[in-house]
C-alpha cells in the first residue's frame, strides 16, 4: 500500500521508548491497496477505545443524484476521491470535514443514458505523472478520463478530442472508438457502437500498475439478453501519461489463439458472441508487474447451446503482464457457465507460509461458495483442485461440461446444493411446509442445471444453490489480514430458480435488446421459492463471516452477520422456540486493522451498527450504533494523525472517528 508516515522521535528517551506516530495512512484503491485486502496498518482505533467512536461527518451525495453507494473512496495525498450518481461525477472531498472540494461531470451521451451500470461506479484509480497526482475513471459511456487530483482539471497531454460538444480537448480517451476500430464496427461518438453489435460499459474503476492504466468492462446483464451477438469483453491498457493505447487481451480468443479449442467447432467465436467481461475490480502485484482480472460467462446467462465447449476465458481468473498484456497464467472456475457464476469481487493478494515456505498467494471467493487459491506468480494451486462429475442439462441443444473444478482446500464457506436437510427446521410444521414449497422444483447438488419452461419432468424450475445471489457477492468483498495470512469471507445462503424459455418471448419485454440473432433459449423470469409463512426457506445462519487461515487452508471460525431480525425473532410461528443468532441475511462490508476485524450490520431491533470482532476468534469486541445501514464496502485512513472509518451509507458517506 502507498503509505505516507511521519516518524516522530522524542530525543532524550532511550531507543525502546521512541515514539512512532502514523500521521497519514493512505487508502489508494477501492480495495485499500493493489492487493485488495481492505487492510489498514492504522491502529489508533483499537479494542480499548472502539466503543468511543462517534460520527465525525456525513457527506451527502444528493446533489449528485447518488443512490446505490457502491463506491469506496480513495484517500491519497491528503484528499478523498470517489464517484457518485448515474452521471458518475468524480468528487474530491476534504477528509477532515467531509466538504466537497471539486467535482467533474462528463457531458451527456446516449451511451451514458443507455448504460445499465450508471450508478454502479465502485471507485477511482490513482496514479502519478511527473510527480503529479492523477485520478482515472471509466464512465458509463466507456470513456477513460484522467483528472488532476488537486484541481479536477483534465490532464494535459492525455488522450485528445473525442468529437463531441462539451468534452474537453484533452484528458479523455474514447475506448468505444478503439474497440470499433479493431473489431470493424460502425461507430458514432454520441451513440457509440450500434447495439446490434452489443453493448459495453463499466461498473468498476481501472487500476494503475506502474506506468500502465488497465481497464475492465461490463455488458448488458446476461438475464436481459436474448440474442447471441455482443462485444467481446477485451481487457484494454493505456499509457498513464499520454493515454496511448498499449495493448488488449482478447477475453474471447481469435482463430489460432490459445483457448480457441475450448469453443468447439467455432472458427472465430468473437464473431458469434461476446462478453466474458472483467466487470469486478482488478487487482495487481505491482512489484511483479502483473495484473489480475476475473470474468463472467459469454452471452447469454443460463443457456449456452450456441457456444459449445468450455468457453475460455469465461468465468476465469487471468494473470497478465501489465506492460505487454501477455498471459502469465489463468484458471477457469466454471466451464461453460450457465449458472451466472460470474466472479463478483476482486482477487485478494497476500503472502502465506506453507510447509515452511513463503508463498506469494492470490485467493478468490466465488458465488459457488469456494475459495480458489494459487501462487500468484505461477498459477499453481496452493492445494489440489479436482475435476469432479456434475449433473447434465435437460435443455435441448445444451451440452454442459462433464466435470467442474472443486478445491480440496479451503472447505466451502456456505451452503452448496440443496436437500431437505437444508430446509428450515425450527418446528416439524415449518419443515413440512418448506418441503411442500420446493415440491415443484428440481433440487440437487452444486451445479444443478437450469430447466426450460416445457421440460419433460413437470417441474416449475430447477433450484441451484448457491444461486447467482448466494455465496460471495458484490455487496461484501472478501478482505484479508496480510500480516497473519487470514482471509475473511462474508456470504449468504440463497438459491436461484430462473426458468429459460423461447428467446423471442423474453425479447418482447426488452426495450432495446442488443445483438441480432436470437438464441434458442433465454432467461424468462426468476421463480423464487417462498419460505413457509414468510420465513426464510433455509436453516440459519442466513449470512455469515468465515475466517480462513490461508497458511493451512483451514477455517478458523464462523459467525453470523449481525443479530436475528425482528421479523424472525417476533414471528408467531416461532413463539417459544430457541433460535440462537440467525444472522441478518445481508452481506457484511468489512475492513481489517492490526487488532480487529470491523464489519457493518444490523443488531437487535434492526438497528445499524459498526461491529468489531477479534480477528483470531470471531468474539465480539464491541459495537457502535451508526446513522444508516452500510453497503458494498468500508475503508479507513489516517489523516493528520487522526484515524477515520468510512461507511458507504447509500447516498451518503459516513465517517466515524474517536472524539478529539
Amino acid at each position: 500500500m502507498r503509505l505516507a508516515s511521519a516518524l516522530v522521535l522524542t530525543f532524550g528517551l532511550s531507543a525502546p521508548a521512541a515514539l512512532t506516530a502514523q500521521e497519514n495512512v493512505e487508502w489508494v484503491t477501492l480495495g485499500g491497496d493493489h492487493a485488495h485486502t481492505r487492510y489498514t496498518p492504522a491502529d489508533q482505533i483499537n479494542a480499548d477505545n472502539f466503543t468511543e467512536l462517534e460520527t465525525a461527518w456525513v457527506w451527502d451525495g444528493a446533489s449528485f443524484n447518488s443512490s446505490s453507494g457502491r463506491s469506496t473512496p480513495s484517500y491519497v495525498d491528503g484528499m478523498l476521491f470517489t464517484v457518485a450518481g448515474e452521471r458518475r461525477h468524480v468528487v474530491a472531498i476534504d477528509p477532515e470535514s467531509g466538504e466537497t472540494i471539486w467535482s467533474y461531470r462528463e457531458p451527456h451521451t446516449f451511451r451514458h443514458e443507455y448504460s445499465m451500470r450508471k450508478d454502479y461506479g465502485k471507485g477511482v484509480a490513482y496514479g502519478e505523472v511527473d510527480g503529479r497526482g492523477v485520478i482515472y475513471i471509466i464512465s458509463p459511456a466507456f470513456f477513460l478520463t484522467a483528472l488532476d487530483a488537486k484541481t479536477g482539471a483534465p490532464l494535459e497531454g492525455f488522450g485528445g478530442p473525442v468529437g463531441l460538444d462539451g468534452f474537453p480537448e484533452t484528458g479523455v480517451v474514447d475506448m468505444q472508438r478503439i474497440i470499433a476500430e479493431y473489431m470493424g464496427y460502425d461507430f458514432d461518438p454520441y451513440f457509440g457502437i450500434p447495439i446490434e453489435e452489443g453493448y459495453i460499459t463499466a461498473s468498476s474503476p481501472p487500476i494503475v500498475v506502474n506506468n500502465t492504466v488497465v481497464v475492465g468492462n461490463s455488458a448488458e446483464q446476461g438475464y436481459n439478453q436474448t440474442r447471441i451477438e455482443n462485444i467481446p469483453g477485451d481487457i484494454l491498457a493505456f499509457d498513464t501519461k499520454t493515454g496511448d493505447f498499449k495493448w488488449k487481451f482478447n477475453a474471447i480468443p481469435e482463430a489460432g489463439e490459445f483457448g480457441i479449442e475450448t469453443w468447439e467447432g467455432i472458427p472465430n467465436p468473437r464473431e458469434l458472441t461476446g462478453e466474458v467481461s472483467p466487470w469486478a475490480p482488478l487487482s495487481a502485484d505491482v512489484e511483479a508487474n502483473i495484473v489480475y482480472a476475473v470474468t463472467n460467462p459469454p452471452t447469454i446467462d443460463y443457456y449456452g447451446g450456441h457456444a459449445p465447449g468450455d468457453n475460455l476465458f469465461g468465468t476465469s481468473i487471468i494473470a497478465m503482464d501489465a506492460e505487454t498484456g501477455e498471459r502469465v497464467w489463468h484458471f477457469q472456475f466454471v466451464h461453460h457457465d450457465v449458472w451466472n457464476y460470474d466472479t463478483p469481487t476482486a482477487p485478494v493478494l497476500l503472502d502465506v507460509e506453507i510447509d515452511g515456505r513463503t508463498v506469494p498467494a492470490i485467493a478468490q471467493a466465488t458465488k459457488q461458495a469456494f475459495v480458489y487459491a494459487f501462487n500468484r506468480l505461477t498459477g499453481e494451486p496452493l492445494w489440489p483442485i479436482e475435476e469432479r462429475p456434475v449433473p447434465q442439462s435437460r435443455i435441448p441443444g445444451e451440452q454442459l461440461a462433464a466435470t467442474q473444478p472443486f478445491p480440496t482446500k479451503p472447505a466451502p464457506f456456505d451452503m452448496q446444493g440443496l436437500t431437505e436437510d437444508n430446509l428450515i427446521n425450527f418446528t416439524p410444521e415449518l419443515r413440512a411446509q418448506a418441503v411442500e414449497a420446493i415440491a415443484d422444483y428440481e433440487i440437487g447438488p452444486l451445479f444443478n442445471p437450469p430447466l426450460h419452461s416445457d421440460n419433460d419432468i413437470g417441474k416449475v424450475a430447477a433450484l441451484w444453490c448457491p444461486g447467482d445471489g448466494g455465496g460471495a457477492n458484490i455487496p461484501g468483498p472478501a478482505v484479508a489480514d496480510p500480516v497473519k495470512g487470514i482471509l475473511y469471507v462474508t456470504s449468504r445462503s440463497a438459491c436461484s430458480s430462473r426458468m429459460v424459455s423461447a428467446a423471442q418471448e423474453r425479447d418482447s419485454m426488452i426495450e432495446l435488446p442488443t445483438g441480432t440473432t436470437f438464441s434458442r433459449y433465454a432467461s424468462l423470469r426468476a421463480l423464487p421459492v417462498r419460505g413457509p409463512q414468510g420465513l426464510p426457506l433455509y436453516q440459519p445462519p442466513y449470512s455469515r463471516i468465515t475466517a480462513i487461515d490461508m497458511n493451512t487452508g483451514e477455517h478458523l471460525w464462523m459467525i453470523p452477520v449481525g443479530d436475528t431480525p425482528d421479523r424472525i425473532k417476533n414471528h408467531p410461528a416461532l413463539a417459544g422456540v430457541s433460535l440462537g443468532n440467525t444472522g441478518t441475511g445481508a452481506l457484511a462490508p468489512m475492513t481489517v486493522t492490526p487488532s480487529m476485524l470491523l464489519y457493518a450490520g444490523q443488531g437487535e431491533g434492526d438497528v445499524p451498527y459498526l461491529f468489531a470482532v477479534d480477528k483470531m476468534t470471531g468474539e465480539e469486541i464491541g459495537r457502535v450504533e451508526v446513522p444508516e445501514n452500510s453497503n458494498f464496502g468500508m475503508s479507513s485512513y489516517m489523516h493528520d494523525g487522526k484515524q477515520y472509518v468510512i461507511l458507504q451509507t447509500g447516498s451518503t458517506l459516513t465517517a466515524v472517528a474517536l472524539p478529539d
